[in-house]
């Protein structure tokens, strides 16, 4: 690469990503985005299965991961100005932040509900074992890949390096919250990060990022619109039913995988019957949304009606009715979901495969890793001291949903009349 080379992306969110060449931290990065790794996240949904929601909902990870990169560069690069002292974190703090999500697996977040994996375990591997990567980081700094893993253990001696790309208000949820809102359609994440951006400080003392009095405002909109995006978005029936249907699909094809009755390849295989701890690197790398997508494809015409028609479900959105029973006692959803379970059975159905209950607890604001600290009259608050707002929103809230086919809609509905009537 010619020492003067730029590369430029453009982005719909924040337009051209530029990244210079002649910068030993920028050229670095533009190597790692060329690596075979960083390329496969092209192949993998942002939001998985929720494009049968919103049907915007198509972008990767690779334009996510360019996103956070770009968002933790400005957070950064502004921080260094009043703060020499950072300067030498620039290119582990800006690597951490591209290669992040390198870990993600088919579907996304979904694959970790279906498998069992988890990424943040398979991008602290897939940076200390792929060659390409762990090398091309040890030519430009030899304990440059064991501080980006510091960073994502959390345990990097400067806090504020890893705050910056992983925390209650991090470089990472401020861009897949804005580019989720733009790619669902969502007006709820909406962020003014110019503002949240200006509020982020650097407290030499504790060397932590903390967020200025006056930036107050803007972070409490940060919180609100991230409750929302869960509530709303990530969390919406449509999204649980889609991913309820994946996962059964797949549950029948690892029986019938095992029982000898079903074809797939050797990542698809491995990836169903072998842990985590036990799946080689390669093999994990090779899973896609284009390889697991192309299986459900062949799976469709299967012999097995029930493998069959869970794949057809999933590829025509044909998917589960969902209703909301949170208002119902846990003994009542209960009930209610037992009482279903004879409805299905007389159509032929699998209960325990076309109906159940989903609990998804969620909270717009945690101590997570430290939490938000707030910089007020020489002191550090948290910002659930100070803000009644985060207090409300620190509250956990469960909610609770029923999935069940259209065939036996008319049921549900009398049923749950019943139970809101009290009647039942």
């Amino acid at each position: 690469m010619s020492p003067k080379a730029t590369r430029s992306y453009h982005d719909p969110l924040h337009g051209a990503i530029t990244l210079d060449g002649s910068d030993p931290t920028e050229a670095l990065l533009i190597r790692l985005i060329d690596t075979p790794p960083f390329q496969r996240l092209r192949r993998i949904r942002q939001l998985g299965p929720a494009s049968l929601t919103f049907h915007g909902a198509e972008s990767s990870r690779f334009t996510h991961s360019l996103g956070a990169m770009a968002v933790t560069r400005r957070a950064f690069d502004r921080l260094a100005q009043h703060h020499p002292e950072l300067r030498s974190h620039r290119s582990t703090i800006l690597c951490a932040a591209l290669l992040h999500d390198i870990g993600h697996g088919p579907f996304s977040h979904t694959a970790e509900e279906i498998f069992g994996i988890h990424h943040e375990y398979w991008t602290r591997r897939i940076v200390r074992e792929v060659p390409a990567i762990r090398t091309m980081l040890e030519r430009a700094s030899p304990q440059l890949w064991e501080a980006i893993d510091q960073i994502y253990t959390h345990q990097h001696p400067v806090p504020c390096a890893w705050q910056l790309v992983s925390s209650q208000l991090d470089c990472d949820r401020l861009d897949y919250l804005l580019r989720d809102s733009y790619f669902t359609g969502a007006s709820y994440g909406r962020l003014d990060l110019d503002r949240i951006l200006m509020a982020l400080e650097y407290d030499p003392q504790s060397q932590q990022l903390v967020v200025a009095h006056k930036g107050l405002a803007a972070i409490e909109h940060y919180l609100v619109v991230r409750y929302f995006m869960y509530a709303q978005v990530y969390n919406h029936p449509k999204n649980l039913s889609a991913t309820w249907v994946l996962e059964q699909a797949f549950i029948r094809a690892r029986d019938l995988l095992l029982q000898g009755t079903l074809w797939a390849d050797d990542t698809v295989t491995a990836w169903m019957t072998q842990a985590e701890d036990t799946l080689p690197l390669e093999t994990y790398l090779a899973g896609n949304d284009v390889v697991f997508g192309y299986h459900l494809e062949q799976w469709r015409t299967h012999a097995d009606p029930l493998l069959a028609d869970l794949c057809r479900r999933f590829l025509d959105r044909d998917l589960l009715k969902v209703i909301e029973v949170t208002e119902l006692s846990e003994e009542q959803q209960t009930q209610f979901l037992a009482a279903l379970q004879p409805q299905l059975a007389a159509l032929g159905l699998d209960s325990a495969c076309y109906s159940g209950l989903r609990h998804i607890w969620s909270r717009g604001y945690t101590l997570y890793q430290r939490g938000i600290k707030l910089h007020r009259d020489d002191q550090l608050q948290d910002i659930k001291q100070v803000s009644p707002l985060v207090q409300t929103l620190a509250q956990p809230v469960q909610r609770t949903w029923l999935l069940y086919p259209r065939q036996v809609s008319a049921w549900v509905q009398q049923t749950w009349e019943h139970y809101s009537s009290g009647t039942a």
